[in-house]
């Protein structure tokens, strides 16, 4: 053999080895049909399916636009999808797979001579979860050279009845491996396990146990690597004992779980700094906020409850946040106040202070404050899927510590669509009120409850037409307390004016238009407020992207009813503890049509008052328009009918990622979801026609965290 024979022989075989050893992409389903692989039943259809079906949560994780998803008509669909055959000539199989995890019922099988060799499933067996679509791999050395199938298998009709695949690669390389419950022990001799997040990272199911027993399960998008932000968990009931970590499932390569840790510090040092953290708005430390809960005030101190999701930027886990705050502007959050149990996670609901200890829960010294909470059964890793009940929890230590009611629920599911539970005291009937939205398809309503001791319920009474988060309570009208009203509203804020007699709400009319903006949502008045006020806080859908909060609250807002040219109708205005963070005030009177000196605009009120024509102020890129001809206000994109006036007022407040917007005296109540552009400080005010700028004042607001 010549030298030059040699070195092609040689050149040939490695050209050959090298080609053995790339990687083969045997299915990644993005063609028109699954051809060649070959379907029965009805699970899988024609072909693959593009994304997402009718029905089904947001499936993630999959490469392409395709993959094979069984979702087709629900779960109520079964059948196999089965390749055609090949040899086993690498080492490893990889794949990305989801859905259902009923071992060998819905899964992906390796088949040799008709037998399964090897087997996958999805994650997925309880309520909730993710769509999102895991990688995993076997080992198929020991069958090298051997004929081989796949075959993907959807046997089952019930919950998490389907399966996805896609990406199907045979490979050399050694793809990480999944660990399936994985472990790790800690001992609990500080407060606060931290835990690595990495927002939009698969969501991994965590479990906390002690001495064998679940005691705190969740979802929590677990960082692999270097985290986003840490979330935080309570481990302070646990001290002293052996803290038993486990994840569903894990890469053999995460750094996740070996980096959790233990600390006396919670604090990061831009903790409440953030670019979008909103500065005179109720935002949590970390994690999702919705609802306000709870809303109650006892011994000088305003408790706001919100529904939170700890371990997440987006919804999910939830839990009942809780905040103190001595004059409704700067708050303290003390932790979570209601971990989800085997109920379920915990939805919204109300508080009350039990001055007469009428449940009993009484300890003698301090009166009860008692939280009425939505046991969402079936939506949490820790549910038993007892469906929606009301349930509650107590304490005797001025809201401190909480103790769940031991005979839970109080109210057991009445539909599907029990939720939100507002309690209040009913003075004239000596009775305890709760209403509560109860869907009955197709009608929505809300329903009366009464009770003498907070634990035992009687239905009283319906009435049509609100959805979800109900709020009940009484106001004066223009001030006079012996001419008074009943309100009635829901999550949306519309609401009826009428009578209630301790049985059956009546109400003067139809439902009147609440807020006039967007993104406020659930919002719930206080009991026990002083001096009579009615102090009402909303949820503020403004999200914070790229932070590690996510959502606000609304400025505490002070309600009245009072009459107009149209009737009777609730007003809204900023609480009166807002003014002490006004400052820096600038008054302007004559030039306007150009940039007005204010440098240093960060957190923004400002009022004008304005007559005839149209003025257009621009407060930090919002546009905000006032039109008294045409009896308009318009915001950005968003237009809202002003009632009849000679004058118009209007009063902005700006925070970095939402407008608040008080018009008409407060009829007019605009809440806008608006990130200021960081660099954009600027005000200008434009008049058009015989527009008149009465007056014109502005003032920079105070951050609440700084104090």
């Amino acid at each position: 053999m010549t030298t030059r024979f040699a070195l092609l022989v040689v050149a040939a075989c490695l050209i050959q080895t090298e080609a053995a050893a790339q990687d083969i992409e045997f299915a990644d389903f993005e063609g028109k049909s699954y051809a060649p692989w070959i379907a029965t039943g009805d699970a899988f259809g024609d072909a693959p399916a593009t994304g997402t079906l009718p029905g089904q949560m947001a499936v993630e994780g999959f490469h392409g636009k395709q993959l094979v998803n069984s979702f087709r008509n629900g779960d109520g669909s079964t059948g196999t999808l089965t390749s055609p055959e090949f040899t086993i000539d690498r080492h490893f199989i990889s794949f990305l797979i989801g859905g259902g995890g009923h071992e060998h019922k819905t899964c992906m099988n390796l088949l040799i001579e008709g037998k399964v060799v090897q087997t996958a499933a999805g994650s997925n067996l309880t309520a909730g979860g993710s769509e999102r679509l895991e990688p995993l791999s076997w080992d198929v050395t020991e069958f090298s050279g051997r004929k081989a199938k796949l075959q993907i298998v959807d046997e089952v009709t019930g919950g998490w009845g389907h399966v996805n695949v896609d990406q199907i690669v045979f490979t050399n390389t050694k793809p990480p491996t999944v660990l399936k419950d994985a472990k790790r022990e800690l001992v609990a001799d500080k407060r606060w396990m931290l835990l690595p997040v990495r927002t939009g990272a698969p969501k991994k199911v965590v479990s906390i146990s002690v001495d064998g027993r679940v005691e705190r399960a969740f979802d929590i998008e677990l960082a692999d690597s270097e985290p986003e932000w840490w979330s935080v968990l309570d481990v302070s009931p646990f001290h002293g004992k052996t803290l038993t970590i486990s994840v569903n499932q894990i890469r053999d390569d995460s750094k996740a779980l070996s980096s959790i840790f233990l600390s006396e510090v919670t604090t990061e040092k831009d903790l409440y700094r953030e670019s979008l953290r909103p500065q005179f708005h109720f935002s949590p430390a970390r994690g999702w906020n919705n609802d306000p809960n709870g809303m109650v005030f006892f011994e000088g101190q305003w408790h706001l409850f919100f529904q939170h999701n700890p371990y997440g930027w987006n919804w999910g886990n939830m839990h009942w946040g809780h905040a103190v705050s001595s004059d409704l502007m700067r708050w303290t959050e003390t932790g979570e106040a209601l971990y989800p149990d085997h109920q379920g996670t915990m939805f919204s609901g109300s508080a009350v202070v039990d001055w007469k200890n009428t449940s009993g829960f009484g300890n003698g010294k301090v009166p009860p404050i008692v939280l009425f909470y939505t046991a969402a059964g079936g939506t949490g890793p820790q549910s038993a899927g007892q469906g929606f009940t009301q349930g509650l929890a107590y304490s005797t230590d001025s809201g401190k510590t909480w103790t769940k009611y031991e005979k839970n629920p109080v109210l057991r599911e009445i539909t599907g669509g029990n939720r939100d539970p507002k309690v209040i005291w009913h003075e004239p009937s000596q009775q305890w009120i709760m209403t509560l939205y109860v869907e009955r398809n197709p009608k929505q309503t809300i329903e009366f409850f009464g009770s003498k001791n907070l634990k035992d319920w009687t239905f009283l009474s319906a009435i049509d037409g609100f959805f979800e988060c109900p709020d009940f309570f009484e106001l004066p009208v223009d001030g006079d307390s012996k001419k008074t009203r009943w309100v009635l509203t829901a999550a949306n804020s519309e609401y009826m004016l009428g009578s209630f007699d301790g049985k059956t709400f009546t109400p003067d009319g139809p439902k009147l238009p609440g807020h006039r903006g967007r993104g406020f949502y659930a919002a719930q008045t206080y009991s026990d407020a002083p001096n009579g006020r009615r102090i009402q806080i909303g949820w503020l859908q403004a999200p914070s992207p790229g932070m590690r909060f996510n959502q606000c609250m609304s400025i505490p807002l002070e309600l009245t009813l009072r009459t107009t040219s149209e009737g009777v109708r609730l007003h809204w205005s900023p609480v009166e503890e807002l003014k002490p963070l006004l400052t820096d005030a600038k008054k302007f009177s004559a030039e306007f049509d150009k940039p007005l000196p204010c440098p240093e605009l960060a957190q923004i009120e400002l009022t004008a008052t304005a007559a005839d024509g149209m003025i257009e102020m621009n407060v930090r890129g919002a546009t905000i328009t006032l039109n008294g001809a045409a009896r308009e206000l318009t915001v950005n994109d968003h237009r809202v009918k002003l009632p009849p006036s000679s004058k118009d007022t209007v009063t902005v407040y700006v925070d970095r990622t939402c407008l608040e917007i008080f018009a008409a005296d407060g009829v007019v109540y605009v809440p806008l979801p608006f990130i200021s552009p960081a660099d954009n400080k600027t005000l200008t005010v434009k008049r058009t026609g015989n527009a008149a700028v009465e007056s014109l004042n502005v003032h920079r607001v105070l951050g609440t965290w700084q104090h």
